[in-house]
């Protein structure tokens, strides 16, 4: 059976899977980013949030029927979803499922990944999918499932682990796996101190991507037997891979691009360093993600707002932005922003600059602001005058300054305590 050549075939294998998306993270090495709301509800890349990706990569791959499980801090990431994804048609049997941590089966709330799975269990059975798609709620990246699902069928797989090369060192944040020349798993490690390299490399580890596709059935019976280990820390890479690599048909699916053969483009943006990093690569001439990609659309929820605004032309005050990405909403009075990222609504004042910034919606940054190398939260007032980016070590009394030495401002750190979900 070859799916990459018979459409119609992925197709039915898409309508056949269940996907779940792991939300429930509070991404703590986003630091104050992730004070008021969960890691997957943080805005990025001009007008998106970060769970996006994964939902948006669902109904592109065909995957109608989605649930998602949240837990930590969730009221924005719950309104995001009820505002942007409620367009599909139950009648159809398509749907955006919200399953917060509701104590369903245990008293407790989601212990680790295999768990949230776990305490779902009765909602999952009443969906009656052949196959589960596990997803992370976490990562920017654009991917088919369907050519995965297929191969894990085409495999007799129990389960498929989605796997990227990752340099040799950082491949000890990641699960680390070594595979046999047919792709089956016979090694995995969660998050190893000595990762083990790839064969033939001496440079790159084989991680997962956090990633799986399961059979239904197989699922269940790991989940059951798993819960009722008391030594289980019931995480799908501690404690559900190691445990059935040795008896069961586990396989890999590297993530490579279609055309190239090459690493597909895949982002984790846990640290504020990869976040400001990740959200300025866009602002490339071809950039590596592509959000001009009318094939493969990134869906989101968007306030309706007014086109950006430039204003005032003279030599001394000038209303411009170069190498940058401005979205809607945003209002350049009088200044000059380079090689930034303005996502919706914010407002710059008269003869401020800024340089490699990445400011998130309805910000506000006053009169003659110098600010470079910053990452400014949503709903910041920059008081007019401000200096930030310019001497680390004044930044560090009043901001979180990160180790490459990007600034995080949030509301709370200049007194504005917004105290809500944002």
């Amino acid at each position: 059976m070859n799916a990459g050549g018979t459409p119609r075939f992925v197709s039915r294998l898409t309508r056949d899977t269940l996907a779940l998306i792991l939300a429930g993270g509070r991404g703590s090495r986003l630091k104050q980013l992730t004070l008021w709301r969960a890691k997957p509800a943080v805005p990025f890349g001009g007008k998106f949030r970060i769970i996006d990706f994964p939902l948006s990569n669902c109904m592109n791959s065909g995957i109608r029927r989605v649930g998602v499980l949240t837990q930590y801090k969730a009221h924005s990431l719950l309104q995001h979803l009820q505002r942007g994804w409620s367009f599909l048609r139950g009648e159809f049997g398509e749907f955006v499922e919200l399953l917060p941590a509701q104590q369903r089966i245990e008293s407790s709330w989601y212990a680790g990944t295999a768990d949230a799975v776990y305490q779902n269990l009765d909602i999952i059975r009443s969906h009656d999918p052949e196959y589960v798609l596990i997803l992370a709620g976490d990562h920017i990246y654009k991917m088919d499932y369907g050519p995965m699902i297929a191969q894990h069928v085409e495999n007799g797989a129990d389960m498929t682990v989605g796997c990227l090369e990752v340099e040799l060192a950082k491949a000890s944040a990641f699960g680390v796996m070594t595979a046999s020349d047919d792709g089956r798993v016979v090694e995995f490690h969660e998050k190893p101190e000595s990762p083990a390299p790839m064969p033939g490399s001496d440079s790159l580890a084989l991680a997962s991507m956090g990633i799986y596709v399961f059979n239904t059935r197989f699922l269940f019976e790991q989940l059951i037997k798993d819960a009722d280990n008391p030594h289980s820390s019931h995480d799908f890479g501690h404690d559900i891979i190691p445990q059935i690599i040795g008896k069961y048909r586990v396989f890999t699916y590297p993530f490579r691009d279609a055309q190239s053969g090459r690493q597909a483009y895949w982002r984790d943006v846990g640290t504020v360093d990869a976040f400001w990093e990740a959200n300025l690569e866009l602002i490339g001439i071809t950039p590596e993600l592509n959000l001009y990609d009318v094939d493969w659309p990134i869906w989101t929820y968007q306030e309706q707002m007014p086109p950006a605004k430039f204003v005032f032309d003279d030599e001394e005050r000038r209303g411009m932005a170069v190498d940058s990405m401005v979205s809607g909403g945003c209002l350049i009075s009088g200044a000059t922003v380079r090689h930034s990222l303005l996502f919706s609504n914010v407002k710059v004042r008269s003869h401020s600059v800024l340089t490699n910034a990445v400011v998130l919606p309805d910000v506000e940054i006053g009169r003659h602001c110098r600010i470079r190398n910053v990452v400014i939260d949503k709903g910041c007032v920059i008081p007019p005058n401000s200096v930030i980016g310019e001497d680390p070590a004044g930044d560090a009394e009043r901001f979180h300054v990160t180790p490459g030495g990007v600034v995080l401002v949030t509301p709370e750190m200049l007194g504005q305590e917004l105290h809500h979900a944002r």
